[in-house]
């Protein structure tokens, strides 16, 4: 049992859930709770798995390779306000961009995103509406902060996530090969609605403060606006987005 926070594990943990270079270096995030932990069991990406010494349902990680802490470690090393006893170094997925582009028909991109709320609730509307995946600019906010990973409630584990290098290209390319790339800007002279939804459709939204680079919003086919009532200037980008792809499903 590790009973001490300057345990070389605990400290790693630790570690995981501040550093994102740290993340991608060993190739590992960190899961908490019985929903997020159970549902990486069953796809067999854990690593391993840490568990309090009062938790109830060892059974769940059977066959996984486990340490037991004390309850006043796993408290302190737990990113939540009040732990559910249990977390897991979660592998993270590997994934060939080209082949999921070559077989997606609807995508939402995201420039720059930053705020880790926002990223969680579209990646969990991603699913629902969806979307075969989400494409995130390389300079937007770590998909396994532990701040998105909670907020995705599980779907970061069923909707494929990439990044990409050369955002802004990847759109026109994107446009050249057929593809509806549609970005949600204020200078957009279409309602969402009337947008061409039909065939292959990328969604562009970018940062929470500053919206879409203006390269970006000139490499898009289509640029819509989403009308407004009163003296609000724009949306959060999780409503703009969730109002977007509920669009491409409604129209599909």
């Amino acid at each position: 049992m590790i009973t001490s926070l300057s345990n070389s594990q605990i400290k790693n943990i630790q570690t995981l859930l501040k550093k994102s270079k740290e993340r991608f270096s060993q190739g590992l995030f960190v899961a908490e709770g019985v929903r997020m932990t159970s549902e990486a069991a069953k796809l067999g990406i854990i690593e391993k798995v840490y568990m309090s010494e009062s938790f109830s349902g060892k059974d769940i990680f059977e066959g996984i390779p486990q340490e037991i802490v004390t309850d006043s470690v796993m408290a302190a090393v737990s990113d939540t306000v009040t732990s559910q006893g249990v977390l897991a170094l979660v592998k993270i997925p590997e994934r060939n961009a080209e082949t999921l582009l070559e077989e997606a028909k609807a995508l939402i991109m995201l420039e720059n995103l930053q705020d880790p709320g926002n990223l969680g609730t579209i990646i969990r509307t991603a699913e629902a509406a969806g979307m075969d995946a989400v494409v995130l600019s390389e300079n937007s906010v770590d998909v396994y902060n532990p701040k998105v990973v909670r907020s995705t409630m599980g779907a970061l584990f069923r909707v494929p996530i990439i990044y990409v290098p050369g955002f802004t290209a990847l759109v026109k390319k994107l446009g050249e090969e057929g593809w509806h790339t549609i970005a949600t800007h204020l200078s957009g002279k279409i309602d969402f609605p009337e947008a061409d939804y039909s065939g292959k459709t990328a969604i562009l939204v970018g940062n929470e403060g500053n919206g879409l680079t203006d390269e970006t919003t000139e490499a898009a086919v289509t640029k819509v606006i989403i009308p407004m009532e009163g003296k609000v200037e724009s949306l959060n980008a999780g409503i703009a987005a969730a109002l977007m792809m509920y669009e491409i499903k409604r129209n599909r």
